[in-house]
């Protein structure tokens, strides 16, 4: 008889699991609002975890659950989530009724790891105010100029690594090389660290670089599906992100050198010393008028950043060891893939490439072959490619944000109804799937610069371009971005043509095997050397 008890006991316990897993995917139902199909536990998140999508192919898909409506419901696994569609919903949640959404949803909980935790991203509510507004004067155009020479001479380091190699064509995987330019310059312009990775490619700033970024492996696959379905477990055991060996090597480099500048007055042109100035009380946000800026991608800081009313933030040794690691692994990241994805596209694009190349050399002429920052802003059709490339290949697929304060979305159709959401609610918006709506981008999947001509750029809908996000929580990097990726384009196309090979994947496909927009057989391209300039 006992052990029939035991049985009923557990059979109700999985039933009652069961029902409660079902009616979680009824939330989105019980509000009024349009939803798919999401399969029992894994919400709409399954095809990710069978590789039958990648991860930009299902947010295409579920953008386009209901093609017209301004919103619908998804679940990543059980967790209910608002996919926003309409622009101007968009810039109401991100812009207008900022304080309703302050946050993201971190995807590790902060206790886990002390480098995500103290970061930009990861700080919530008023520790993310006063730190951005404590930060941001370090990343006006102005600041950002002040990085450029260290940023041009690893331009031009790796361009010269390609021009000592006695071929014609040298073929490339542009992953596996770019990585190792991006480290240079984060180790360069944000950790005053030299190194040549090109040439040693095992230098402890790789190597942990690669590691930081592996979005294949098991540890962080682990911890990111384990912070959506057991976060508390995540918690409990203060499972990181980050390997520990990781976090002990950033944080030994940033105090040792924090130490070493302080003791001897080192005064050095880099991230850094750029952190420590926003130590000093008088240190505000200056963005100059006379420079130009990164681009049309830039990012303008909201009134949050600006604001010099809003107490500051004392910066510990932690925090600008957390707020410059994290500034490496996005650069490690994220630049690098802009600048795989415009190497890919100018390879299978040669008209547009030798547009920019003809400008590449007007400019270097009009320099003397010594490019300056001004130069290098004023260049519009490199802007334009650049733009182009964040259009059709954003920095990141979407971005969250989470209800802080009760918020209702009021009608505007017949078929709608107020939507209350509650505290907690998660909204998500997805820039890779608003750029290729063809509504506001015609044939999405041709690359295009004319977008974003002087004539064309004003007739992009606001809210529908979106590289770097939008609103107070946009990036605070785009303009070191977009230096970074124009440097680079300047030096190697002096000097290089760049030209599909047979290892060349025409068109991209992603990759089902990464959490991040990768692709497939990786970016292989031909570095053809141009005719010597005279």
């Amino acid at each position: 008889m006992m052990w029939i008890l035991i049985i009923i006991i557990i059979v109700i316990a999985i039933a009652l699991g069961c029902y409660k897993i079902v009616d979680s995917h009824k939330y989105w139902i019980r509000k009024g609002v349009v939803q798919g199909k999401p399969m029992f536990l894994l919400g709409d998140t399954w095809g990710i975890l069978i590789r039958k999508y990648s991860a930009p192919e299902l947010n295409l898909q579920l953008y386009n659950i209901i093609p017209n409506a301004r919103y619908c419901g998804i679940y990543q696994f059980l967790l209910p989530t608002l996919l926003i569609r309409d622009p101007d919903l968009i810039k109401q949640i991100t812009v207008k009724d900022f304080d309703h959404f302050v946050d993201h949803r971190g995807f590790v909980p902060t206790e886990s790891d002390p480098l995500l935790g103290k970061s930009l991203f990861s700080l919530s509510g008023m520790k993310w105010r006063e730190m951005r507004s404590t930060l941001s004067p370090s990343f006006t155009s102005s600041k950002v100029k002040y990085l450029f020479s260290i940023i041009s001479q690893n331009g031009e380091q790796f361009v010269k690594h390609f021009q000592e190699q006695d071929k014609d064509v040298v073929t490339v995987e542009m992953r596996d090389v770019i990585t190792k330019f991006t480290n240079d310059v984060i180790a360069n312009s944000v950790f005053g660290f030299d190194c040549n990775s090109l040439k040693e490619p095992n230098n402890e700033f790789y190597v942990r670089g690669k590691e930081a970024t592996d979005f294949k492996s098991f540890r962080k696959i682990f911890v990111f599906m384990g912070s959506i379905l057991i976060p508390q477990l995540i918690k409990l055991f203060k499972i990181s992100f980050f390997s520990e060996k990781m976090i002990t090597f950033f944080t030994k480099i940033v105090k040792e050198n924090i130490y070493s500048r302080e003791k001897h007055g080192v005064v050095r042109p880099d991230m850094i010393n750029l952190l420590l100035q926003a130590r000093k009380p008088n240190f505000k946000y200056e963005q100059s008028q006379s420079l130009p800026d990164t681009g049309f991608a830039t990012v303008e800081e909201s009134e949050i950043g600006q604001d010099q009313k809003l107490s500051k933030k004392d910066i510990t040794d932690e925090d600008i060891t957390a707020q410059a690691f994290i500034f490496f692994f996005a650069g490690f990241d994220s630049v690098s893939s802009l600048l795989c994805f415009m190497s890919h596209e100018l390879a299978v694009n040669q008209d547009v490439q030798e547009k920019l190349m003809q400008e590449v050399d007007d400019t270097w002429n009009e320099c003397d072959g010594k490019i300056t920052y001004e130069a290098l802003m004023s260049m519009k059709y490199m802007d334009m490619v650049v733009s182009e490339t964040l259009r059709k290949w954003p920095n990141a697929i979407a971005t969250d944000r989470i209800c802080t304060k009760p918020y209702t979305i009021e009608p505007k159709s017949p078929n709608e109804k107020p939507l209350r959401l509650e505290v907690n609610d998660n909204v998500l918006i997805s820039m890779y799937a608003i750029h290729r709506d063809p509504q506001y981008y015609p044939d999405p999947d041709r690359f295009d610069p004319e977008r974003f001509s002087d004539e064309n750029k004003s007739k992009i809908h606001p809210y529908t371009y979106l590289p770097f996000g939008t609103g107070p929580r946009s990036c605070i990097g785009s303009r070191f971005a977009l230096m970074e990726t124009k440097v680079l384009f300047f030096h190697l196309l002096s000097s290089f043509e760049i030209v599909p090979v047979e290892k060349t994947q025409i068109p991209i496909r992603f990759s089902r095997k990464a959490i991040n927009m990768s692709a497939e057989k990786g970016f292989w391209v031909g570095l053809q050397k141009r005719a010597t300039k005279i």
